[in-house]
């Protein structure tokens, strides 16, 4: 069997590569990522999943991976920011508080789906205007949800979390090891 990993994140490239995952075929399915109506958070992370999986074109010898990771603060979903105005207004709003980071990630082989999700918080320090600005000069908050990556620089504005750091990454390693196993990937000795 071949994994194709409908993602382009690097993140999700190296993470499967801590469990020893590599994919054979990197393509990402072109879904609409907009939340509709209403929609909590976690319904919309785990809606975006599903559809990413059941977009992905997959032959018969291959199982597909695809997730997405969705950063919230309450009800409201923080996307990756369109300019650095927009990664601003996000960091004003997680300054000194915590939110929610959710990851949903699922593998597909034939016609059958499996999906978890996993759900971590993160606490941003209370950020000055001169952190904020230090920050968006890095240019690490580019195409990340919240605005920020806990692996890049962001890492040293984050006192506190409770979770998954590979979820908040953007890939449960845990959970994506049985998803992989139950649609028959080999892990580590079964290899």
């Amino acid at each position: 069997m071949k994994l194709i990993l409908g993602s382009a994140s690097p993140r999700r490239k190296e993470l499967l590569a801590q469990i020893g995952v590599s994919a054979s075929d990197i393509r990402p399915p072109d879904v609409d990522e907009t939340p509709l109506l209403n929609e909590k958070p976690r319904d919309y992370c785990n809606r975006v999943t599903r559809s990413k999986i059941e977009t992905l074109v997959l032959a018969d010898d291959e199982i597909g991976l695809c997730g997405d990771t969705t950063v919230a603060v309450g009800r409201r979903i923080l996307g990756k920011p369109d300019d650095a105005a927009q990664a601003r207004q996000f960091l004003s709003l997680l300054s000194g508080r915590k939110h929610r980071v959710i990851t949903a990630v699922a593998v597909r082989r034939g016609d059958q789906i499996w999906q978890r999700d996993v759900v971590s918080m993160v606490k941003f320090k209370p950020l000055s205007d001169d952190e904020i600005a230090a920050y968006l000069a890095t240019d690490d908050w580019r195409g990340k949800a919240g605005g920020y990556a806990i692996q890049g620089p962001a890492a040293g504005l984050i006192p506190w979390i409770s979770g998954s750091y590979s979820a908040i990454m953007g890939l449960p390693v845990y959970e994506t090891t049985m998803l992989l196993r139950a649609a028959g990937l080999p892990m580590f000795k079964e290899v």
